[in-house]
């Protein structure tokens, strides 16, 4: 999605650009049932070499970046509140330890994980997440994620939030509006954390040993930020890190995570259903963006729709794996995104058709694991290839760099 601040856009495509594409990683995969499928290693889950061989798949593949869901509570079959189920995956290891570990095993791919933004400190966030960016040499996202779910806050015991309904979570709007302060909360907390990736300069680190000076004390800078909530003064502890700024992803259904997106994110994922669906909501997008003031020509926003995917080479074959799925887990699939069966060129037919709306990539979902994985990167990508719009290899070494957009100069930075 392109333009500046003003009237909203129709959203239009540049067939010419890179289509991108990232994995969203999950447990065995996304279907409830995927760690009883033939293939999947539901013993190795909390194994970090497990980890590593779906991430150097995707590496393989040629990927943007890869997410690693996170959360302060046990996995649920409901999105409200925790669940006594045990007959689907429970338990996980922490993302942004887990992307630490992945850094040195991998060379391009971008690591995201995601993390909670209510009630862990904005400075620990920052320094995590800049760490990360060192420790991969320029390939860290952040996914900031807010407490939806009320039972969180008893782990920490400083706060409440607010309980969602049953009929609250049956529409995307009347989910985000108690959360709404939340979602504002999170906002000032992804700002705070710009502050401190910004707060020392380029160049602050002199290292000299023959002077002595390690240290150049006018480029680090205290930030002195209030939040409604909280306040940070910083400087980090650590430095500038390789791409001055992490990537911050976020996921939005609604208009206030919409509001969030613009107001903070340098990707959204949206969770569209069909190609008029994908359009109304990259319109609703745009007008968060006009709202919040944001001036794309200077603050760029990519746009990615998720999908869950079932890939298969044999039409009709993972409709009818889904189906079998879905009587082991004794419920058909559901999903906040569009659940995709079909064949490789079947979901290439299906991303380039919905690219045409505005689209700048995809977030795709494995059903199952390592099964739609590589389906994903060895049935997708070479059909996308031979359609000549993914990339036969990777042009830059930086997860900004491989969706194009520039590395920041810090904003304490003196100007000539």
């Amino acid at each position: 999605m392109t333009g500046t601040t003003g009237a909203p856009e129709e959203p239009t495509s540049d067939v010419t650009a890179p289509l991108h594409l990232a994995l969203a990683l999950d447990g065995a995969g996304w279907h409830p049932a995927a760690w009883r499928e033939e293939g999947a290693r539901p013993g190795e889950l909390l194994d970090a070499a497990y980890w590593a061989d779906l991430v150097t798949e995707a590496e393989r593949g040629l990927l943007d970046f890869v997410t690693f869901e996170d959360a302060l509570g046990l996995q649920s079959a409901a999105f409200h509140r925790p669940d006594d189920r045990t007959d689907q995956v429970r338990g996980s290891i922490d993302a942004v330890l887990l992307a630490a570990h992945l850094a040195p095993l991998t060379t391009h791919i971008g690591l995201v994980p995601t993390t909670n933004v209510t009630h862990t400190e904005p400075f620990h966030l920052a320094i995590g997440i800049a760490t990360l960016d060192h420790a991969s040499r320029g390939r860290a996202g952040w996914r900031p994620q807010i407490a939806s779910r009320a039972a969180d806050a008893a782990h920490f015991g400083r706060r409440t939030t607010p309980q969602l309904t049953k009929d609250d979570v049956t529409d995307s709007e009347r989910i985000s509006q108690p959360l709404r302060a939340l979602f504002a909360e999170g906002a000032e907390v992804v700002e705070a954390a710009r502050q401190l990736w910004d707060s020392w300069e380029d160049g602050a680190e002199i290292r000299d040993v023959a002077t002595g000076r390690f240290l150049d004390r006018d480029k680090v800078h205290p930030i002195d930020f209030q939040g409604s909530g909280f306040s940070v003064k910083g400087p980090s502890i650590t430095p500038r890190s390789p791409q001055g700024q992490p990537l911050v992803v976020s996921l939005a259904h609604a208009t206030t995570p919409y509001e969030f997106a613009a107001l903070s994110s340098d990707v959204v994922a949206v969770t569209p259903h069909d190609r008029a669906g994908t359009a109304s909501i990259l319109a609703q997008v745009a007008e968060a963006v006009e709202r919040t003031g944001r001036d794309l020509a200077d603050r760029p926003l990519r746009t990615f729709a998720d999908l869950v995917v079932l890939l298969d080479d044999e039409p009709g074959a993972a409709a009818r794996r889904k189906a079998r799925l879905d009587e082991v887990a004794g419920a058909e699939l559901a999903s906040d995104a569009e659940i995709f069966t079909g064949t490789p060129a079947e979901l290439a037919d299906l991303l380039l058709d919905r690219r045409s709306t505005g689209l700048d990539g995809f977030r795709l979902r494995p059903g199952t694991l390592p099964h739609d994985l590589t389906g994903i990167t060895r049935g997708l990508v070479p059909e996308l290839q031979r359609r000549g719009v993914f990339r036969t290899e990777y042009a830059s070494t930086t997860l900004r760099g491989h969706l194009g957009l520039a590395r920041p100069t810090s904003r304490y930075a003196k100007v000539g």
